[in-house]
């Protein structure tokens, strides 16, 4: 069925070039309904208005071929990065590789000069920060090492669960300092160096011969208690970025027979807990 306004609404589009607006005020009708009758018939010319930002993106494309970066365009022309990247996306900003580099090597001069100053007063401040800091510990005693010992032990160990109890401690690590801390805790215990069992979990792409000869001057291990070591097999799906000189795997150390240890550990960290609700309370 054929609206009755449709034949109307036609004649004042196309004989007075009227706009929707005006074709709505002169039915009395809303805008959806106009549309509706109207489809089909294409607007008057004088209701086309030109695209705002024709002239500002033949611009864009006209400082692109001139070798302008997307950020400068955005910049020159006041627009958005992303609307300018838009814009000139579909064209190279330089196919001269030696340009491009050169336009790299000036950012990064740019950006280093904007950060040294900061970065400089960052690390003078990292550097005060570490003495202040590592003044405060002093010396270790036997208690401050009991504590330590056994708080890294429960962080980074083998614990016993109640379907696997532990009768041995076993700690796993690839900082030095940590496992050096670890091994004055169990000679603190009354455990020499030469008593635990040590070996490499490491990748199988790393020097294992001179990795162990590494840690053994690190950490003054006996060479004849290294086990063989467990090698991680290669992931290609895996970026790896601990592959260069400073990779060393995790050193494993195992305390043969050391279940009364390791009740003593949980001791103390149970004495910790203990303190701590104390002082929460107090």
């Amino acid at each position: 069925m054929t609206d009755p306004l449709a034949a109307e609404a036609r004649r004042l589009r196309v004989d007075e070039q009227l706009s929707v607006a005006e074709i709505r005020a002169r039915l009395g009708i809303g805008r959806d309904r106009v549309y509706a009758l109207l489809r089909g018939v294409p607007p008057p010319e004088w209701t086309r208005r030109p695209r705002a930002r024709d002239d500002t993106r033949a611009e864009a494309l006209r400082l692109r071929a001139a070798g302008r970066s997307v950020n400068q365009i955005a910049a020159q022309l006041g627009v958005a990065k992303s609307t300018a990247y838009q814009w000139v996306r579909h064209l190279p900003l330089d196919p001269d590789d030696a340009a491009a580099e050169r336009r790299r090597e000036h950012s990064k001069a740019m950006t280093e000069a904007r950060w040294s100053a900061y970065r400089e007063a960052r690390d003078a401040a990292q550097v005060a920060e570490h003495a202040r800091a590592a003044g405060v510990v002093g010396g270790l005693g036997e208690r401050d090492l009991l504590m330590l010992g056994a708080a890294i032990y429960w962080c980074e160990g083998a614990k016993s669960k109640p379907w696997r109890p532990q009768g041995r401690l076993e700690f796993v690590n690839s900082d030095p300092g940590l496992l050096a801390l670890f091994l004055a805790f169990l000679a603190c215990c009354g455990i020499g160096r030469d008593v635990p069992a040590y070996r490499l979990l490491i990748h199988e792409s790393a020097d294992v011969a001179a990795v162990e000869r590494w840690w053994v001057e690190r950490l003054a291990l006996p060479p004849e208690r290294f086990g063989r070591a467990t090698l991680k097999r290669h992931n290609p799906a895996t970026m790896r970025r601990n592959n260069g000189a400073d990779y060393h795997g995790c050193l494993v150390i195992t305390v043969p027979r050391s279940r009364r240890l390791y009740w003593r550990i949980e001791g103390v960290m149970a004495g910790v807990g203990h303190a701590v609700e104390q002082a929460r309370d107090e």
